[in-house]
């Protein structure tokens, strides 16, 4: 079980029942050789697989754009980059095992320096998330991607949320090896009871950008035998970078015959994956209209104009003139 380390808003408005909703703010990229590079790629997807004749299942993602976007929005240095780009890929991972309105939640609680995460990707790879310190303080240059000095030890949690249930599942695991990868295909070994071997990977150009990002599971299903467990967990541990194969413009399909030739693959199903939030102006505004009496009469009077609110999953930020404060504040009494 192994994890690779390598090394002005946008909006879009939405018209809905008459009025103007306006949608997560998506930062462009400024950088155009960094731009050139990224359209000579593949559009990011998950290829979910099965090997073994069924007897192992994966899927594999190709996230280079997602973490990109990501990079941008939360606006995030290379070591931020680095962990939060794993959760990204592994919850997207997680997520693609569900059904089509589930959705999963990797939560991590840690004492390193980024003090935790919190990621959600629904089943249809759309995924968001923030580290709790997105502004890690490096005193010293990096030796290597070691990504457990920065998390530490802690609290693993998953959350799912299944169709047709009212009730969401929770498992928990302690964070032992201050690696997303190993510390999530632990929490699948001690909470599920399923053998489970992760490879993450995010690869940086010497200027610092990200130029490629992937990441592949592979599961045994009751029945597998343990020959074909044990070369699995070895062909992911053999992976070369993904993030590498990826900024040379691999393919996950490619990834998954050319690596699990052996064990006879069969892509069953492909899936988009996009930095997405579902936060919007009207979101944020239906929280201010539901403020108290009190907090809406300070907020009317004092400001400071315009608030400012602020998406943590994706940083995107909606203001609110005091015209506007004052109409919510009206929509509120008058309920």
């Amino acid at each position: 079980m192994k994890s690779a380390f390598d090394q002005s808003y946008s909006l879009t408005m939405k018209r809905q029942s008459n009025s103007v909703l306006i949608e997560m703010n998506l930062l462009p990229e400024q950088d155009t050789e960094h731009a050139r590079h990224l359209n000579t790629l593949a559009s990011d997807g998950i290829d979910v697989f099965l090997l073994a004749r069924g007897n192992l299942r994966g899927a594999v993602i190709h996230g280079t754009h997602m973490l990109n976007a990501m990079r941008r929005n939360h606006q995030l240095g290379i070591m931020e980059s680095l962990i939060l780009g794993h959760g990204y890929l592994a919850t997207a991972l997680v997520g693609s095992q569900l059904k089509e309105h589930g959705r999963v939640i990797l939560s991590i609680d840690c004492s390193g320096p980024v003090q935790g995460m919190n990621v959600e990707a629904t089943a249809r790879g759309e995924v968001r998330g923030y580290l709790k310190n997105s502004a890690i303080l490096i005193e010293e240059e990096l030796e290597s991607f070691d990504t457990g000095p920065f998390i530490g030890v802690g609290i693993l949690s998953l959350t799912r949320h299944l169709e047709r249930q009212k009730q969401p599942f929770t498992g928990q695991v302690l964070v032992e090896y201050g690696s997303i990868a190993r510390d999530l295909a632990n929490y699948y070994v001690q909470s599920e009871q399923t053998p489970t071997a992760f490879n993450l990977s995010v690869q940086f150009d010497t200027a610092g950008r990200i130029s490629g990002a992937g990441g592949l599971f592979v599961q045994a299903v009751p029945g597998a035998h343990d020959e074909e467990k044990e070369r699995a967990q070895a062909l992911v541990e053999e992976l070369p970078s993904l993030g590498r194969l990826f900024a040379d413009r691999h393919t996950g399909a490619d990834v998954v015959h050319r690596q699990f030739a052996a064990l006879e693959p069969e892509i069953v199903g492909t899936r988009e994956a996009s930095f997405f939030c579902a936060c919007s102006k009207e979101r944020f505004a239906r929280f201010i209209a539901g403020m108290s009496d009190q907090e809406l009469d300070d907020l009317e009077a004092n400001g400071p104009f315009p608030v400012t609110t602020v998406c943590h999953n994706c940083n995107s930020t909606y203001e609110f003139t005091r015209p506007e404060v004052r109409a919510l504040a009206a929509r509120h009494r008058n309920r």
